[in-house]
């Protein structure tokens, strides 16, 4: 990659890279984070499809194993070091969470679409929000809480509940919602340890977690299922990855209002392989989500700059 003010970039040349290397920090974090969000959703995808032939809990597994299996081989002699935490019941919790969303969420997409699913899930922000007040004493005023009230009426507007036209595992979803908001305040919480130690002990939990399950829900893996398997955890993995650089290389403000291409993607994916659109009562509830969502983040801004 050409680093800004390198003879290629300077001529024009180069290609992507060198375009994505004269972009100043913020729009290189948008960028990865874009990245990240398309790999989120083509790793749903991948999950999706083998969900259809293979027992969820092997697939939560396999998402978590191969993961595993690539974070010891990038920090092989380091682990004893990176997975001792300062404070191992926070990251105990954390990890937790991220498999119950991980397996609230493959549970879903199950019998939903990527785009209803996704939307869904979107929820998390406002209740990251939410939480935050309720739990680290952090203020939230009238103008959030209407927010955080839209958000809702979207949810509701999605999932229709009493009018039978919205598949029970839609509710699936919206658990995922809730624990990855929760995995997100205990992480806002872990300010002693690397994200190498969170993301060591989310990997090495989840797939303890689920390997207890493994032995009741096996299926033999068909030859051209492997590649899919590993596909799925390399892109968690490299999402996961990507979404850390973004964070480092971009203020979290910059970003925020960008986590949301996330349901274009998973829109686009969703109908690539499934041939799946949302309907327009989704559409509608995904726009009421994420306009209360980048309302919140305004206010949080806005609040923060005073």
């Amino acid at each position: 990659m050409s680093e800004p003010g390198a003879p290629g970039a300077a001529r024009g040349a180069g290609g992507p890279a060198a375009l994505i290397a004269g972009w100043g920090p913020q729009a290189r974090g948008i960028g990865l984070l874009l990245a990240a969000l398309m790999l989120f959703a083509l790793m749903d995808a991948a999950a999706k499809a083998l969900g259809a032939r293979y027992h969820t809990g092997q697939v939560v597994w396999a998402r978590f194993a191969v993961n595993a299996a690539l974070l010891v081989l990038l920090y092989r002699s380091r682990i004893p070091v990176l997975v001792k935490s300062r404070q191992p019941g926070l990251q105990l919790l954390r990890a937790l969470s991220q498999i119950a969303t991980v397996t609230l969420f493959f549970l879903s997409i199950r019998y939903i679409g990527l785009a209803e699913a996704a939307a869904l899930t979107d929820l998390n922000p406002v209740l990251i929000t939410l939480g935050a007040a309720l739990f680290l004493a952090e203020p939230i005023g009238a103008r959030r809480l209407a927010g955080i009230a839209v958000a809702f009426a979207g949810a509701l507007i999605i999932l229709r509940p009493g009018a039978g036209v919205m598949h029970p595992a839609a509710f699936l979803a919206l658990g995922a919602a809730f624990t990855y908001s929760a995995g997100a305040l205990l992480t806002r919480a872990l300010r002693r340890d690397a994200v190498a130690t969170s993301m060591l002990w989310s990997a090495l939990v989840g797939t303890a977690v689920a390997s207890l399950a493994l032995p009741f829900v096996w299926r033999p893996v068909a030859l051209p299922d492997l590649w899919l398997f590993a596909a799925m955890g390399l892109l968690g993995t490299l999402a996961q990855g990507l979404l850390i650089r973004a964070f480092a290389t971009a203020e979290a403000g910059a970003l925020a209002p960008f986590g949301y291409a996330g349901l274009v993607f998973s829109s686009l994916w969703g109908f690539a392989f499934f041939g799946q659109l949302p309907d327009g009562w989704t559409v509608l509830g995904a726009g009421l989500i994420v306009a209360a969502g980048i309302y919140v983040w305004y206010r949080e801004t806005r609040a923060s700059a005073r």
